[in-house]
């Protein structure tokens, strides 16, 4: 059963189309894998799927709930769109923690605001607040960071603020979880360090989404593999028959840019 459908979405800036006619499903416990050039809208897709962009046309549904459709009215209420989110974990590339925050903050920050909404927080705020943070710590530890809870993100590493996000992202239980280029800024072998960390939430089949250009990661961690050029999905199916035997001629040129180990 798909957890995920998007229909026919389209992002437009002005005249010039960046989505057209994007359409895909995403199964529970699955990893979908976005490749392609830069500029070939992977990154509005993540960003209209987590509504930091209002899309043009079609449709996204998560659990058969319709989050959007362009024939219906849609609401931008803060109130409204931090609902819908809730779908979606986002790990950015630029990591994007609050540098005021120590890491175990920065993982509990979203829950504790949203803790404050439940009618019986005033009554029990201890016991909540202590609960929010024993599954931030546990998060931290999942991630390998039990010794860097308290740490800042000027103190962390560039893989271990990643990891910090990657804990972040997980703290609300999205349905699906979603990194945008999450190594780009990473050196080699701190790029390991956040792709291991990848590979292990796949293993437990945490349903995900990673636009990427590691070519290898993709072919062995994604069940699909979806490439896109100039706005739109040019070839998708098998990740291994993708990377390794894609029948598009787009997809070739592309690929035989990457050496694949």
């Amino acid at each position: 059963m798909s957890i995920l459908e998007v229909n026919n979405i389209e992002k437009h800036y002005g005249s010039t189309k960046v989505l057209k006619d994007i359409s895909f499903e995403l199964e529970e416990g699955q990893t979908l894998a976005i490749i392609g050039s830069s500029g070939s809208g992977k990154t509005t897709l993540l960003r209209c799927l987590n509504f930091l962009e209002t899309p043009n046309s079609g449709s996204i549904i998560v659990n058969d709930e319709v989050l959007f459709d362009a024939n219906k009215s849609f609401s931008k209420k803060d109130k409204d769109l931090r609902k819908k989110r809730l779908h979606f974990g986002m790990v950015f590339q630029s990591f994007n923690l609050f540098p005021q925050y120590t890491a175990l903050e920065n993982v509990t920050l979203a829950e504790r605001l949203l803790a404050q909404e439940k009618e019986d927080f005033k009554q029990n705020k201890k016991e909540i607040l202590a609960e929010i943070d024993e599954h931030g710590k546990k998060l931290l530890a999942r991630m390998g960071l039990a010794d860097r809870m308290d740490h800042y993100p000027h103190q962390l590493s560039g893989g271990q603020q990643q990891r910090v996000a990657i804990a972040r992202a997980l703290a609300l239980q999205p349905d699906i979880l979603c990194f945008d280029e999450p190594t780009s800024a990473l050196d080699p072998e701190l790029t390991g360090e956040v792709l291991k960390v990848i590979k292990s939430l796949a293993e437990e089949k945490t349903t995900m989404i990673i636009v990427t250009h590691e070519m290898a990661f993709a072919r062995d961690v994604a069940d699909t593999v979806v490439f896109m050029d100039q706005g739109v999905i040019v070839e998708q199916g098998d990740a291994k028959q993708v990377i390794e035997n894609p029948k598009e001629e787009r997809t070739k040129q592309f690929l035989s840019r990457y050496s694949q180990s």
